[in-house]
């Protein structure tokens, strides 16, 4: 914790002598040395932002690993315990994991080497997922899809009108605007093929282990590229895709020109959100936005939009909110291009299927040592209420 501590000091010692230099060159050309000194700082605050992220994330795995006093009851070890030998791709350990007694009984699986993971393995992946996404952390959560084709929940698609001051007596307005729709979550299936060396998964108490962290940065990638910029058409619906089941180009706020962001068009994003959406609105964009925008000032008050953190797990802030850097956000500047989103990401919601397939293929990766994992994931994510968010888009051309 305190590198992290260390790491972010030093990073704002950094944005000090960065704005020092862009201080006392409002009036005119930075001189050579100026530039030189900006873009080495500029370079040493990349790799330490680089070097927070990791650490941050490292952090964030070791809270995931069970402590001894933590160890599951026996019945739960005995499952891992035959999971961990069927995850070797032995035959015998296969029908073992997949005919034993209790709530992980598999039945008859047709499928040769397809085992169903046990709800503990499941429910580490996701754990660790929510640890290493911070969509997961910041978007709202809903219950299981389960098994189901789809899950249905109402959302409103016109606000009702005003209530009425009138008399004592006269007859009250009926309400004629209100509509409410349904949005469909479905499972949408995510899959991947991992390969492990035998020799590492012979080791049976680490193999789950092994895979569950293969799987959880796999299927990380993957997911928050969904949340970012999926199209909903079996994946996620992304912040920065445009769709009347999202986010509408009615939330989209024009940034004053084509290939730079100004202070004035942030504070036009935000306040385009309104007042009761602010409290727990949030930014989402790339981290190259963000190396432009803490170079900006308020042209009011001259002191600059972006307050990088200086305390362990406290988020960098904008015009006052948390900002959360994506590699997958838009990082292209131009005409017509999306930039960042503001918004209360409690309005994402993201829904997880409770199954998780593994096909455990043992030979035919035999002659290089290796165990191949063929793995099926179900989930989706969607913003629920267009209004909730405002979208920061570059200026057409």
């Amino acid at each position: 914790m305190n590198k992290i501590y260390d790491l972010k000091q030093d990073r704002a010692k950094l944005v000090t002598q960065m704005r020092e230099i862009m201080d006392r060159n409002t009036e005119a050309e930075m001189n050579a040395d100026d530039q030189a000194t900006y873009a080495r700082l500029e370079k040493d605050f990349d790799a330490l932002n680089a070097r927070i992220a990791a650490e941050e994330k490292l952090m964030d795995r070791e809270r995931t690993i069970d402590t001894p006093e933590e160890k599951p009851v026996d019945k739960v070890s005995e499952r891992q315990q035959l999971f961990a030998k069927a995850l070797s791709g032995n035959a015998a350990d296969l029908a073992a994991y997949r005919n034993a007694a209790g709530d992980y009984t598999l039945g008859t699986d047709a499928t040769a080497g397809a085992i169903t993971a046990p709800m503990q393995f499941v429910e580490q992946l996701i754990k660790g997922l929510d640890d290493v996404l911070f969509m997961r952390n910041i978007a709202h959560k809903t219950p299981s899809i389960g098994a189901a084709q789809s899950l249905g929940f109402p959302y409103r698609k016109a606000a009702a009108a005003d209530a009425d001051w009138t008399t004592e007596v006269a007859e009250a307005t009926e309400e004629q605007t209100l509509q409410y729709g349904r949005r469909e979550f479905k499972p949408n299936r995510l899959t991947k093929l991992i390969r492990l060396s035998k020799t590492l998964v012979a080791h049976a108490n680490m193999a789950p282990e092994v895979v569950l962290e293969e799987l959880q940065r796999v299927l990380a990638v993957t997911q928050e590229k969904g949340y970012m910029t999926g199209d909903g058409s079996g994946k996620p619906l992304g912040i920065f895709t445009a769709s009347n089941d999202g986010i509408p180009t009615t939330r989209d706020v024009a940034a004053s020109a084509a290939t730079s962001i100004t202070c004035d068009d942030l504070i036009d994003v935000k306040y385009a959100l309104k007042g009761q959406y602010h409290q727990r609105a949030q930014w989402v964009m790339h981290r190259d936005l963000v190396k432009m925008v803490a170079k900006l000032k308020n042209t009011a008050t001259g002191e600059y939009v972006w307050q990088p953190s200086t305390q362990l797990g406290q988020p960098d802030r904008l015009l006052g909110s948390a900002v959360n850097m994506s590699e997958y956000a838009p990082n292209t500047y131009t005409a017509g291009k999306y930039a960042a989103v503001y918004g209360d990401f409690e309005y994402y919601w993201i829904c997880d299927a409770d199954q998780l397939t593994l096909q455990v293929l043992n030979e035919i990766y035999a002659l290089s040592n290796q165990v191949g994992y063929l793995f099926q994931y179900f989930g989706d994510g969607a913003p629920v209420v267009g209004e909730a968010f405002a979208r920061l888009k570059m200026k057409a051309s």
